[in-house]
């Protein structure tokens, strides 16, 4: 399936850009995963072995925190147009709602300093304190501000954390039986980054933000196998049901195949972004650590790619610009099988 992106996935090998990765084309019934590369080259190299763990980073934000927010959402619990003060009232703006959150659009100014050297209760403290710029809703900025005090709107509707939600109301039922927040045997995970001060990051999160919060983040720090993320994007295509479970209505998933940001020329849905052929919106969503997931559920198909990219440096503007020609790529095939 798909020879021309598994060709340039070959050459992002060779160039060095990840050390390794596993990837998986779903095509309606069909599904295709193949591992190329090596899971480790620091402190010796390692092959890749089926079942592995990766960091999946900021995919975080739409297989967790978002279907969870349309969960809620179908109970009635939120809007997405309420505001986020009605559900954290130590919130300093009124006019900041769920959407802006999930759309990137809310204009936090997300700088706190000495981040990383706070406790969680100081970090979630310092989060909702943050305030608006004078672009609300007007620029699409991605950050990871708006998915955090998502995840503790979550937290105050349902009593739990953001990792036991996931637990009860998505890992279980849908049999995602090893993706965790907290794995217990780190050989079993890919490592990230070899950093200047943690040394080889393995089996624990690499986003700074999550690696403080544990639990309670909205925006990072799931670990999964490619067989989970699988199983998650079947349930997507399949409009929020995969066998005999339903995780969501199949109105929550078309609602989101549209533009709920409102910025011109940068459509983004809840949690997801969104690249527009046509009429049409495909979902899709990245990950820092060398992530991806790309959903089209029109036509039923699937493209997931995991890395370890920062594993012995991280180049990210480089990563950018190779992982989208590999999207374009991608696309391009997907679309021509679809025309034939």
């Amino acid at each position: 399936m798909y020879p021309q992106t598994q060709k340039k996935i070959a050459e992002m090998l060779k160039g060095n850009v990840f050390p390794g990765a596993s990837y998986t084309f779903i095509d309606m019934d069909k599904t295709e995963t193949r591992m190329v590369g090596s899971a480790a080259i620091l402190p010796e190299r390692e092959s890749l072995r089926e079942g592995m763990l990766y960091d999946v980073a900021s995919l975080t934000k739409v297989i967790v925190t978002t279907t969870l927010l349309l969960q809620l959402q179908e109970e009635g619990a939120i809007n997405f147009e309420d505001p986020v003060q009605a559900y954290l009232p130590e919130f300093p703006s009124a006019a900041v709602t769920i959407r802006h959150l999930l759309t990137h659009t809310s204009d936090l100014k997300g700088y706190i300093k000495n981040r990383d050297a706070l406790t969680a209760d100081e970090l979630i403290a310092a989060l909702i304190a943050l305030t608006p710029g004078e672009n609300l809703g007007k620029n699409v900025v991605y950050t990871d501000t708006g998915l955090l005090l998502a995840g503790f709107i979550i937290e105050k509707l349902t009593g739990k954390s953001v990792e036991k939600n996931f637990e009860e109301r998505i890992k279980r039922p849908l049999a995602m039986t090893e993706s965790t927040f907290h794995p217990t045997d780190p050989m079993r995970c890919v490592p990230t980054q070899n950093h200047p001060t943690r040394g080889i990051i393995r089996g624990v999160v690499h986003d700074p933000k999550a690696l403080s919060l544990g639990g309670h983040c909205g925006s990072a720090g799931l670990f999964a196998p490619m067989k989970d993320l699988i199983r998650f994007s079947r349930m997507m295509l399949h409009f929020g049901e995969w066998e005999g479970q339903r995780i969501l209505r199949e109105e929550s998933i078309r609602t989101l195949l549209r533009d709920w940001g409102n910025v011109p020329s940068q459509p983004r849905s809840l949690g997801w972004n969104l690249i527009q052929e046509g009429e049409d919106f495909v979902l899709w969503h990245t990950g820092y650590t060398g992530t991806f997931m790309i959903l089209d559920l029109n036509q039923q198909t699937a493209f997931i790619l995991l890395s370890n990219r920062v594993h012995l440096k991280d180049h990210r503007p480089e990563w950018i610009a190779v992982r989208d020609e590999l999207i374009a790529i991608y696309r391009k095939e997907a679309r021509k099988e679809t025309a034939e």
